[in-house]
């Protein structure tokens, strides 16, 4: 298990990008948390197996309809299971 914290910048608020992320997040297994930032990108923070947070980081890349995605900035750390869910923070 591993835990993984992402960085999408872009055009990625106002397009359902939290909602989508936190949908996919539940599809690939993953637990942890998106929100948005102040300076117009969204962060996550999620735990699971390797290939599932390597799945999320492909689907970051790309984002929902109408998400124009400039980069995305990954962080790899220790995991820790503290969370139960994917939830969107506000």
């Amino acid at each position: 298990m591993k835990r993984l914290h992402i960085f999408v910048s872009g055009m990625v608020q106002g397009v359902f990008f939290r909602q989508s992320t936190a949908m996919k997040a539940r599809e690939f297994g993953l637990k942890g948390w998106v929100r948005n930032q102040r300076d117009g990108r969204v962060e996550l923070v999620c735990e699971g197996n390797e290939d599932s947070l390597h799945t999320m980081i492909a689907w970051c890349e790309k984002g929902p309809k109408g998400a124009f995605v400039d980069s995305v900035d990954t962080r790899w750390e220790e995991f820790n299971g503290e969370f139960n869910n994917f939830k969107i923070v506000y």
